[in-house]
């Protein structure tokens, strides 16, 4: 597939992927992965989603810091550490059709999870971020599991909270990738075109959650999940 098609498919799928992060605070791979999808494939897709997403949350981090619950951030961070060699097993193991296939499911997990009003309190941050690093290295969606944790916080605590979270999950995922070669050139291409999406994504997006009252988060989190959800499964049918 010509790169300059590619990459333009990255640009746009990132637009949308920023655009749903700022909104509901985590949504930038669940939305990213089914589109690259339509380039890519899984392990690949996974990547460079992960890639664009530490260039995303580590700015957003730093810019709401002052918003940040920092010592759940940090035991979600630790936490997630641990469970990250076993996505990368996963990652390497499993052929293309079924972790295709696994993306769906576990979106499918989280959207049950939190449609049954799931709460975690602090006694499950060490198990919500164990799965969520599982999740990152394998599926490139640690999001849901770490949003049943947080999702009932100030909405601009909550966002904040999670971006510092993605950003130290995201740096040692990107680091274990790069030692075990699975950054290349066509991540690298994917994940040039993602990050040219970013701002416009993001400032879009922005606007939109100024006017998030705390009552609409948990809907607008589980519609993104749902949503999400949907795309892939047509994704891996077709």
């Amino acid at each position: 597939m010509e790169l300059i098609v590619v990459a333009g498919v990255a640009v746009v799928v990132f637009v949308v992927a920023a655009l749903v992060q700022a909104v509901t605070g985590f949504g930038s791979a669940l939305a990213a992965v089914p589109g690259l999808l339509l380039v890519a494939d899984p392990a690949h897709a996974v990547v460079a989603a992960t890639v664009v997403s530490l260039v995303l949350t580590a700015g957003v981090a730093v810019r709401e810091r002052p918003y940040v619950d920092r010592r759940d951030a940090v035991v979600l961070t630790v936490a997630g550490v641990v469970g990250m060699p076993g996505g990368l097993v996963v990652l390497s193991v499993v052929d293309e059709g079924p972790l295709a296939a696994g993306i769906a499911a576990a979106m499918l997990v989280m959207v049950a999870l939190l449609a049954t009003g799931l709460r975690v309190d602090g006694r499950g941050l060490p198990l919500a971020g164990v799965v969520s690093g599982g999740l990152l290295t394998s599926t490139g969606m640690n999001g849901p599991p770490l949003v049943t944790a947080l999702v009932d916080r100030e909405p601009r605590r909550y966002r904040a909270t999670l971006q510092a979270v993605f950003a130290g999950q995201d740096a040692v995922a990107v680091v274990a990738f790069a030692a075990l070669g699975h950054i290349d050139a066509d991540v690298l291409m994917l994940a040039l075109g993602g990050v040219a999406g970013l701002p416009l994504g993001w400032r879009v997006g922005d606007a939109i959650f100024d006017r998030v009252s705390p009552e609409r988060l948990r809907p607008l989190v589980i519609g993104t999940l749902v949503a999400s959800a949907v795309a892939v499964l047509a994704t891996t049918v077709a």
